[in-house]
């Protein structure tokens, strides 16, 4: 179908028993690129790693590559990487880098972790992706499953790697994995029992030229290989996903929508105010809507999408419900941190996007402080004007993108300026009055300040639980 990334290079499909012997270069050292190391060691293979960082932040790593007996280097990367039958690449290493353009003039192979651990799985995959929601819905689907007593594992972008579970789980596992465009691009045969396809709007565009269809094109790899007898959920409220599934969707792959209206003759929606679903024409009224644990509409889509999800790979809808009531959401999402003087502080760290603000500022009935900024990725702020002019009664802007957002929004609403966390938490206690919401959701990435946006959140909560 022409999914790809916004360069190709040559992928690669091995069976486990093909590694054995093989020469692999691993790209990245961190998190992927180690569990990526364990696995192919463990296998048989000739496992060398590179990362251009230096040596210190990544310490720990090194050690453990060196107690297994795996070469290593740091600080940039040496001709020896091209020593190799293949590359795999960590999600934080571009398609269009120099590493991986060498390789493509070289003929080497490259695959992503997420497709060189695909390998070895003999778990049921839920692959969960889609601009935002990825992490509340892999949670909230892993823990319906759990409760449901179906052995669940997650997994992915979610914080442990691929690679690092497959060893430990057997065809009776589920494996939830949250699925990012950077982890599917340079996949061959990754194939989901469950894909996921939450939203599609603009994010991480520098990674693709700039370009909406590279970048939805990544995303809707995550179906690309499913085959009869799996299931696609998919929101048929945003059009972009309705379109590419409608038009991409191989032959024989199970529908199941997901949407505020009843959409098709597989689906979850909202009727009455109760999250209905239907699935092999079983209707099922799961939970009224008002009473899930975690607020917003977008976290009723994400509710909807885990709930088919784990009922598609397993659970039993009887154990949605409570499921859905009891789930205290994800940190760094919407997370409350402590209430101070009737003022209520909220972590939504993980916003690095528009459209995320967008649904943050509309889950509160209160006033809002809202806290902006860090490093911009191109953002276009008109999108969230109105409901920022409707919602929100004060913003402090930060870091990098500070200038800009100032710029754009004085005269629709105060806006102060500063410099750190810890002082946009002290301006927004100034003007923030009891009944308020101060609320740090960004728009942006959190790199021209912090080492990421977990790094981010834990700040603003260590400031917030400061204040007097």
């Amino acid at each position: 179908m022409g999914f790809g990334p916004s360069f190709e290079a040559e992928t690669v499909n091995m069976q486990p028993s093909e590694v054995r012997g093989k020469k692999i270069t691993i790209i990245g050292a961190a998190r992927s690129g180690l569990g990526a190391a364990r696995l192919l060691h463990a296998n048989g293979a000739e496992v060398f790693v590179s990362d251009q960082s230096p040596a210190g932040p990544l310490t720990s790593n090194f050690l453990e590559l060196k107690k297994l007996g795996v070469a290593f280097e740091a600080g940039g990367h040496t001709q020896r990487i091209y020593e190799t039958d293949l590359i795999v690449i960590s999600p934080g290493v571009p398609s269009d880098s120099p590493v991986v353009r060498e390789a493509a003039l070289k003929g080497i192979g490259v695959v992503s972790e997420l497709e060189m651990a695909s390998w070895f799985c003999t778990s049921k995959i839920v692959g969960v992706t889609g601009t935002n929601g990825k992490t509340t819905t892999v949670t909230l689907a892993d823990s319906i499953l759990k409760n449901a007593g179906v052995p669940s594992i997650p997994a992915g972008n979610i914080g442990t790697a691929f690679s690092s579970v497959v060893g430990e789980a057997g065809p009776e596992t589920v494996i939830v994995l949250e699925v990012s465009s950077f982890n599917l691009d340079h996949t061959d045969s990754f194939r989901p029992a469950v894909s996921v396809l939450l939203n599609i709007t603009p994010d991480h565009l520098n990674r693709y030229g700039g370009s909406l269809e590279k970048y939805a094109r990544s995303k809707c790899r995550v179906f690309e290989n499913q085959r009869e007898g799996d299931a696609l959920v998919y929101n048929a409220d945003d059009a972009e996903v309705k379109e590419r599934v409608e038009k991409g969707a191989p032959g024989g792959v199970r529908p199941v929508s997901f949407g505020i209206a009843e959409t098709s003759d597989e689906c979850a929606w909202v009727k009455d105010g109760m999250i209905m679903m239907r699935l092999k024409g079983r209707e099922t009224a799961v939970v009224p809507a008002d009473e899930i644990g975690i607020p917003g509409t977008h976290n009723l889509y994400n509710s909807m999408a885990a709930s088919l999800a784990a009922v598609l790979a397993g659970a039993d809808e009887g154990k949605v419900a409570g499921t859905l009531k009891s789930f205290p959401g994800v940190e760094h999402r919407l997370e409350p941190v402590r209430e101070v003087g009737g003022v209520r502080y909220v972590n939504d760290s993980k916003a690095t996007n528009v459209e995320s603000v967008w649904y943050a500022v509309q889950s509160f009935d209160a006033p809002i402080v809202l806290i902006l900024g860090g490093r911009d990725k191109g953002n276009d702020y008109a999108k969230i004007l109105e409901p920022v002019k409707k919602t929100v009664k004060s913003i402090v802007a930060i870091g990098e993108s500070a200038a800009k957002i100032e710029k754009f929004f004085t005269g629709a609403v105060p806006v102060r300026r500063v410099d750190t966390i810890r002082e946009a938490v002290a301006a927004a206690s100034d003007v923030a009055v009891p009944g308020d919401v101060v609320l740090l959701s960004p728009a942006c990435a959190s790199f021209d300040q912090f080492d990421n946006y977990e790094h981010r959140g834990r700040v603003f909560k260590e400031a917030v639980r400061e204040l007097p």
